[in-house]
């Protein structure tokens, strides 16, 4: 297609007499533009003249129209050009764009340079339409904003990129637009200028286009309330208008042949397609008769498309960040986040995900004194923890438990153990002490079960630009002077030796990790913070003045009310870790007849298929055994005694299910019982229950007593047919799940399995 667009013109040249150029081996051009009829004309406003020459790189010139609206660009070539296109436009447009634009063109022959080395073509004139439209044809957009952390804090040395998004249909296309680095209050610029008016070939061919996941489901989701569309084709990663074929054909106004002729050239496959987009508007007009007439973006075809002559920018960010020497992306918006044709200054707010570093600040949350808050145990507000402060009352058994009387979760494994200081703590070191009880005594942790950890800092660096380096905060043993102590080093001490610094927000108030695992039996603890002093790196620890008389160095709960009695810190957790090795008494090295494999050798908790059982309607039972072939008829009973046992009492939930065909399964939970209850063949191991839950909050409902719910042997009577509905090979499987949160992780870490795989012959499917 070239360049050739409305304004085009090919125009004689008009040779110049041989004088002074003669002595040159230079050639020029001259070209003369007149805007005097533009209305609206603005003496001295700019107008970028570009030549293409066939030979050598193009050539521009800003020209500055006096009063009169007249002025003439003038190129020079080292040796005959040849043919030259000349294109005009506004100062912004580079040389590369405008030669892709709609504009006003001129061509130059090459035979203009046969007589003379000087060629003056005719006056270009500028209508009022090109004049009018240069105004708006380039805009320059700035984009300014923050990057900020959900708690508001701000996120520096972050990449910001934005990315004008296109759409239509289910497909996208994002083109960056620019990027920026956040300074240390987490700000950032971008600047950048979009022009339109491009020709519709080259617009669409710069772009990649791909199918956006998010749309797929919005389009879906909006033709399934019609069910006269059927099934969509799959969306393919190149657009093909074949996609819609389906939706024409099911209406009786579509006269599809000729619109997807025109607007779909012929191609191998659909991943090679090329969408012709002057022929879009036609077929917008056939789907517009077809579809639901809202959806609730502004995409085609429900909204009309130009893009090529759009110069407004609808914006997406994407955010990265180099935190603790892992690159993170920490935001990544999707056209759902899109910000539609924004305005030439443009501010936004952008809230990070959890991986980012965030500049700490504690905000309105600063306690004052000498003292210290409890906040948080694995990120859980000590108020929901039974026993700590804040914590309604709770029964004695269910101190140290996450959601006392519902929930009722200890913990198990690393558990972090998070407070604030108060702004009047001179500490240098600290030690975690532990109890049984809250009077104590209190002795020191054992030192395996002192975890410490990293911190992140930033650093800034010549350019300026960010960096989030970790510093270490190990457990240390520093001498007392009498005995060696398992301490910690505060952010105060480090600060005081290696200046002030900015840190990280994620883990600024963690104190200790505590490692209990193989380290600390279970059951409730205790812990205490009591703080030290050592000036330097060298010398003995010291107990701190924590202006808490009778209690060196033990820092008090920071209290508002001043007239209060001061009160000892302290956190308190209940923890209940899986014991080592082989504790399962279904195991095969214990007697049992259970391997270890996907099935865990441990009895914290139990799970164990004791038996399976058809009962038929005459009173006889088949008892079914693992790679057997059992046939059922539509009056037989599937009879399962099965154990979902924890001997600590912190069972959680199990689930029984057989699993069949490709995907298939039943919940035999969910079936109607005709008996559900005690095994009458439980064994010693797992005693019979009648709390059959299946889930915690459903035994309490069955009187189990809070905190405490084993579970135990259940038997579980249902309809053979309805759990094994057709003739197949069935899986059982039997899943059981204890309550504790395992490394401060919301998970069932703490888990068993046992399954049993057998063939069904189903004499009542007609299967």
């Amino acid at each position: 297609m070239g360049m050739n667009g409305p304004g085009t013109r090919s125009l004689p040249a008009v040779p110049q007499k041989e004088g002074i150029m003669a002595e040159s081996q230079q050639y020029r051009l001259s070209v003369p533009v007149d805007a005097s009829q533009a209305a609206d004309f603005k003496p001295n406003h700019p107008v970028k003249v570009v030549a293409y020459p066939k030979r050598g790189e193009a050539r521009e010139s800003v020209v500055s129209l006096g009063a009169n609206g007249k002025a003439t660009a003038s190129f020079t070539f080292d040796e005959a050009p040849g043919a030259v296109q000349v294109a005009l436009g506004p100062e912004s447009v580079s040389a590369d764009e405008l030669k892709n634009l709609q504009t006003i063109t001129a061509n130059v022959p090459a035979s203009s340079w046969t007589a003379a080395r000087e060629v003056t073509i005719p006056v270009v004139p500028i209508s009022t339409y090109y004049w009018r439209w240069w105004l708006h044809w380039c805009r320059s957009f700035k984009v300014t904003g923050r990057l900020v952390c959900s708690d508001g804090s701000p996120v520096a040395g972050a990449t910001v990129t934005a990315y004008d998004v296109d759409a239509w249909w289910w497909w996208t296309s994002q083109e960056q637009v620019g990027t920026a680095l956040t300074d240390a209050s987490g700000s950032f610029e971008i600047d950048f200028t979009r022009c339109c008016g491009w020709f519709p070939w080259y617009w669409w061919d710069l772009r990649y286009w791909a199918v956006d996941p998010y749309l797929v489901d919005q389009i879906s989701a909006v033709l399934k309330r019609n069910p006269g569309f059927g099934r969509l084709p799959a969306a393919i990663p190149a657009p093909s208008l074949d996609v819609f074929q389906k939706l024409l054909a099911s209406s009786a106004k579509t006269t599809r042949a000729g619109v997807l002729a025109n607007a779909v050239r012929p191609a191998g496959n659909l991943v090679d397609t090329t969408v012709d987009p002057d022929a879009l508007t036609d077929l917008r007009d056939q789907l517009l008769n077809v579809l639901p007439r809202e959806f609730p973006l502004p995409i085609w075809p429900w909204y009309p498309w130009y893009p090529w002559f759009e110069c407004g920018a609808n914006l997406i960010f994407k955010a990265t960040q180099v935190c603790s020497g892992q690159t993170q992306t920490i935001v990544s918006q999707t056209i759902a986040d899109t910000n539609w044709d924004v305005s030439t200054t443009f501010n936004v707010t952008l809230t990070t995900n959890d991986q980012a570093c965030c500049a700490y600040s504690c905000g309105d949350d600063c306690p004052e004194g000498n003292c210290i808050v409890p906040t948080e145990i694995c990120d859980i507000i000590v108020g929901s923890i039974g026993g700590n402060l804040g914590a309604p009352a709770s029964k004695p058994s269910q101190i140290g438990l996450y959601a006392p009387g519902t929930q009722d979760r200890p913990f198990a494994g690393n558990v972090d153990i998070i407070g604030l200081f108060g702004s009047l703590v001179n500490v240098d070191y600290y030690e975690f002490q532990y109890a049984t009880s809250a009077a104590g005594p209190y002795q020191p942790l054992p030192q395996p079960a002192v975890g410490g950890f990293d911190r992140s800092v930033l650093v800034t660096l010549p350019g300026p630009s960010f960096s989030w380096p970790t510093v270490a905060f190990p457990a240390t043993q520093i001498s007392d002077g009498t005995i060696m102590r398992n301490v910690i080093e505060t952010i105060t001490h480090y600060q005081n030796n290696h200046g002030p610094q900015e840190w990280n927000t994620e883990n600024y108030n963690l104190l200790v990790v505590l490692q209990s695992l193989n380290n600390l039996l279970n059951g409730t603890y205790y812990l205490q913070l009591v703080g030290y002093v050592r000036p330097g790196y060298t010398g003995d620890l010291a107990l701190a003045n924590t202006d808490n008389p009778g209690n060196p160095g033990i820092l008090a709960i920071c209290d508002p009310y001043r007239g209060d009695k001061k009160e000892n810190n302290w956190w308190v957790v209940t923890l209940d870790n899986q014991a080592p090795g082989d504790t399962d008494p279904s195991s095969i090295p214990n007697g049992g007849n259970q391997p270890c494999g996907l099935h865990t050798c441990t009895d914290q908790p139990t799970s164990a298929i004791l038996q399976l059982a058809i009962l038929h309607q005459d009173g006889s039972s088949t008892v079914i055994q693992g790679c057997q072939t059992i046939s059922i008829n539509c009056t037989d009973q599937l009879q399962i005694d099965f154990a979902a046992y924890d001997p600590d009492g912190f069972l959680d939930s199990y689930s029984l299910l057989t699993l069949y065909g490709l995907d298939e399964s039943v919940d035999l939970l969910g079936l109607t019982a005709s008996y559900f209850g005690p095994s009458p063949i439980a064994p010693s191991w797992a005693p019979p229950t009648s709390q059959v839950g299946p889930d915690y909050p459903t035994a309490l409902s069955q009187l189990a007593s809070s905190p405490v719910w084993s579970g135990g042997s259940i038997r579980l009577t249902v309809s053979a047919t309805a759990a094994f509905p057709t003739t197949c090979a069935y899986l059982l499987q039997l899943n059981v799940y204890k309550r504790p949160i395992v490394d401060c992780d919301d998970d069932d870490a703490q888990r068993n399995l046992s399954y049993e795989s057998f063939t069904i012959q189903n004499n009542c499917s007609s299967s």
